[in-house]
């Protein structure tokens, strides 16, 4: 019992298969931390470089908008073009600013999980509708934990706009004095600095994040011993569907094997525990080829079908070991069996020709017993 409870622990990295499956539900690693500290950081970036000439070139913009004819105020088809027309000024010189950010947006996410389209994240999941689940998990220790962390950003950030306004409050109070166009270049600056301020506490907020996120993520999808397995026999299949499946696969390479048979020129025997069937096409080949070859009943199946199609069967057992245990079915004569090879195809050829002829038979070939070493 105390190994089947270890086995059930998932304290297993979660599979590659299981991480893509989770991808595909759309459950990726996300830190909202992260992505709001870099959108605030560009926008103080932006802000801070661009800030003063959005700020003049507004400015300029309310002026003309309020610097207006009585004849043009009371025209009731100008005001509509004339507010639209600075409408779009205003858009167009904020235009950078809010471009900035929107990249921003697009791209935080990116650099913790990646960018996600999932059509599964989509789908409506009514049992986050149920009252009761709701408060289990407003209750649990993952609700505690987001209580905690929301609790301590607003420590943070908290902390660093009262540092920020302290710091800043002499110049805020002599913004009122300064001229107009001075005045709203430093408000520019002032806002940019505090911004810069609360993005960086959100920084630190978020190094923290990212590292507990990812913790999380791992945690949610780590793996037990057991799951593993049933994983594998899933994408692979189970022990003796593959035996099946390789038992089917010899055997239709047996029959195929025993096709060629009848297009051998020789079959080479042991006599009874090997058989190498070989044929050799001078045009086409540019050594003999091994087209099947067996070991004691596929050895005699070969034999079986060789005399079955009139197929020369020659008796040389060291020739036959070696073949056998050295070349495989398609592949040709390795060159320390060529001669061997040749003497047994030149008196097959020499042998059929003289059975046409009527004439004499050849003597058969000496075969060199020293050919079992001749392996690759």
């Amino acid at each position: 019992m105390a190994e089947n409870d270890t086995d059930q622990e998932r304290n297993e990295k979660p599979t590659a298969r299981r991480l893509e499956k989770a991808r595909e539900d759309g459950r990726v690693p996300r830190s909202t931390d992260l992505n709001t500290a870099v959108v605030l950081l560009v926008a103080a970036g932006s802000l801070h470089f661009l800030g003063g000439v959005v700020g003049a070139t507004l400015l300029d913009i309310m002026r003309s908008g309020l610097s207006i004819s009585p004849a043009e105020a009371l025209d009731p088809g100008l005001a509509l073009p004339t507010a639209s027309a600075e409408l779009l000024r205003a858009l167009i010189v904020c235009a950078p600013i809010l471009g900035l950010t929107l990249v921003a947006a697009l791209v935080a996410p990116f650099a913790l999980g990646g960018w996600n389209l999932s059509f599964g994240a989509l789908a409506p999941n009514f049992t986050r509708l149920d009252p009761i689940a709701g408060f289990g998990r407003f209750f649990s220790a993952q609700g505690a934990v987001e209580l905690g962390k929301a609790f301590g950003k607003f420590l943070v950030v908290a902390a660093v706009a009262v540092v920020v306004l302290r710091k800043q409050s002499p110049q805020i109070l002599a913004l009122g004095a300064a001229p107009l166009r001075v005045g709203i270049a430093q408000a520019g600056d002032l806002a940019s600095d505090a911004l810069l301020a609360v993005s960086g506490g959100l920084a630190l907020i978020a190094a923290v994040d990212v590292p507990w996120q990812l913790w999380q993520y791992s945690k949610k999808l780590s793996m037990s011993r057991e799951e593993i397995r049933e994983e594998m026999k899933e994408s692979e299949g189970a022990p003796e569907i593959k035996g099946r499946i390789r038992r089917a696969q010899r055997e239709i390479a047996r029959r195929r094997m025993m096709h060629e048979v009848p297009k051998a020129d020789v079959v080479v025997v042991n006599p009874t525990h090997f058989a190498v069937a070989l044929r050799y096409d001078e045009g086409r080949m540019r050594a003999p080829v091994v087209v099947a070859k067996g070991a004691d009943l596929i050895a005699a199946r070969i034999r079986e079908i060789a005399a079955e199609h009139a197929v020369p069967i020659f008796e040389a057992p060291p020739l036959a070991r070696a073949i056998y245990r050295g070349v495989e079915i398609g592949s040709e004569i390795p060159a320390k069996l060529y001669v061997a090879v040749a003497q047994v195809l030149t008196y097959i050829y020499q042998l059929k020709a003289a059975r046409s002829s009527g004439g004499r038979p050849p003597e058969p070939p000496a075969i060199d017993q020293r050919l079992d070493s001749a392996r690759h």
